[in-house]
């Protein structure tokens, strides 16, 4: 009888004569390049350094494209965003010591969003390895450590013959349910020595899929289909998941009504008579999840963002569906089911039976008119019609990506994402400077469709050198700055915590004279023009700025009072 694992694969004539005849000249750099490429790999991002110039040497000689960005964190996020559009690992070459440590912001930002990030990053020389003090550029005691806490795992190679392996390895980590960001390091002289080691062409990996233990999808199974009052949170695992289908088809199956978190924007139809869309933040919302007898949480771990600030205590049964152990149960007492989301709706569509609720879609409507009654008392009309202005003048399918910034929290509760996997921000770590360049990476990802980027003023700082990278390459992003003067929402907490605001009115840079500065032109709008504004931006092939002039509110949160 013969097994899978018996089988071996065997090399073509075409492997067995460059496994006999490598060519010349060849170094441990390209043995980091040629295991990308046998892995699948068609792009990187990075930038060099004086210790991984021999990776990028190999790399000028491949057929891999490299997009070149001048920050490391905003490569980070710039690769990401191309993990999140692709679903593939993208690598991210980095160089040592202050190069690789300027990553960790977006790689912080890719592990919270399950974003899978191959970050391979040059050492010091091997005998600097295990805290030899040497006095190295770029020498820290131990490099790998500041990344064990924010990656899923990390790799150090220490000689040429580990390279091809441990790639593949750090690459199946990454795809591996729930995804994220994994660490490869090679120290420098590995990488530049010269090698006979013959050229990489087996790369196959195969990530292990998650699968619900069936004890347990069928009592959740059968908690579903007694359930009076039912409801369904439906988190980013939705999304990573390409499980949209699945979840509407129990949702309609059990006339379960649905909220996305803020990561599962689009995981749910935005106009479906059984969303609750994505007013986390309100207190209606929560009053209505906690009066559900049964409550599936799919693919979030209701942190504080998907929980109104931890306020939210649910008096029925929870059954959390989670792909990341970590969080399963970690805020609830639950049923917890450790799956990814697409296999587990599956599991569930093929157990539970139809459920009629002819007054679910009414206490939908209920509650989505008591929020709207809410916002509309706090005369926060400039704000709404920004936004939709916004909705308005991106097309359906166009993917956007958001900083932490006001206009971004608006969208988080009150935008229509159109469809799963198109609107993206930094609410997982929370960090400034994402929106740009992770945009600037979907459109690497996917040229097919314009890109929106929206960030604050002081936000747009952190990422503005990359306007060289939106020409260089002429990516077809449209970056949209609300300009307020400094870190307005900053401004807002501070102001309403402590009575006045301290270090946020920051004087900034005239943003479309900067734009044109780098040949991307620019246009400064107004909330009445900015409709066509962006349109016209968006419409246009390459790179563009849309600077708007203006002081955005949020509404009043719903957290802070007794309950």
């Amino acid at each position: 009888m013969t097994h899978d694992h018996d089988l071996v694969l065997r090399p073509t004539p075409a492997q067995t004569e460059a496994a006999l005849n490598p060519p010349p000249g060849r170094t441990g750099g390209d043995l980091v390049v040629e295991s990308l490429a046998a892995l699948g790999a068609t792009t990187v991002f990075g930038l060099p350094g004086q210790h991984a110039l021999a990776v990028f040497d190999a790399l000028g000689r491949s057929d891999l494209r490299c997009i070149g960005l001048r920050v490391e964190n905003n490569a980070g996020f710039a690769a990401d965003a191309y993990g999140r559009i692709t679903g593939e690992a993208a690598p991210l070459l980095l160089s040592t010591g202050p190069g690789a440590l300027t990553s960790l912001a977006a790689l912080q930002e890719a592990r919270a969003a399950s974003a899978p990030v191959l970050a391979i990053s040059s050492q010091v020389p091997a005998a600097g390895l295990g805290g030899g003090r040497h006095g190295y550029l770029h020498e820290l005691p131990d490099q790998a450590a500041s990344f064990r806490g924010v990656v899923k795992s990390v790799h150090t190679v220490r000689s040429q013959s580990q390279i091809p392996s441990a790639i593949a390895e750090a690459w199946t980590s990454a795809l591996t349910v729930p995804h994220g960001p994994v660490w490869v390091e090679i120290p420098q002289d590995v990488l530049v020595a010269e090698t006979s080691i013959p050229v990489v062409t087996g790369g196959d990996t195969f990530p292990e899929e998650l699968p619900p233990r069936p004890e347990l999808t069928a009592v959740a199974a059968d908690l579903l289909a007694r359930a009076e009052r039912p409801a369904i949170v439906a988190g980013g695992g939705v999304v990573r998941a390409d499980a949209s289908k699945k979840l509407r088809q129990l949702a309609e199956r059990l006339q379960a009504p649905v909220v996305t978190t803020f990561g599962g924007k689009g995981a749910f139809p935005w106009t479906h008579p059984l969303s609750l869309q994505s007013w986390l933040e309100d207190r209606h919302t929560t009053d209505f999840l906690e009066d559900a007898d049964v409550l599936l949480v799919i693919g979030s771990g209701l942190g504080e963002l998907s929980s109104n600030y931890h306020t939210f205590r649910p008096r029925g049964r929870v059954i959390q569906i989670e792909a990341d152990l970590g969080k399963l149960e970690s805020n609830h007492p639950a049923l917890g089911i450790h799956a990814d989301a697409r296999l587990a709706l599956q599991a569930l569509l093929e157990t539970v039976g139809e459920r009629t609720d002819p007054a679910a879609p009414e206490r939908v409507r209920e509650v989505l008119d008591k929020v709207r009654e809410r916002v509309a008392a706090q005369e926060l009309t400039l704000e709404q019609d920004v936004l939709a202005a916004v909705r308005t003048a991106l097309p359906p399918r166009a993917p956007s990506f958001w900083d932490m910034t006001v206009l971004a929290y608006w969208a988080w509760s009150a935008f229509d994402a159109k469809a799963p996997g198109t609107m993206h921000s930094a609410q997982g770590a929370g960090g400034l400077g994402y929106a740009f360049p992770a945009a600037l990476g979907a459109a690497v990802a996917d040229p097919t469709h314009p890109v929106l980027a929206v960030s604050g003023d002081g936000g747009a700082l952190y990422s503005v050198a990359e306007l060289a990278t939106a020409r260089q390459y002429d990516l077809n992003v449209t970056w949209l700055i609300v300009d307020d003067g400094g870190y307005g929402i900053l401004r807002q907490y501070m102001t309403d915590a402590y009575g006045r605001p301290t270090a946020t009115d920051l004087p900034g840079p005239d943003f479309v004279a900067l734009a044109e500065s780098f040949g991307v032109p620019g246009v400064r709008t107004s909330p009445d023009a900015l409709e066509a504004d962006l349109a016209e931006a968006l419409a246009a092939p390459g790179p563009a700025v849309v600077v708007l002039p203006a002081v955005l509110r949020m509404f009043a949160p719903t957290h802070l009072g007794s309950h």
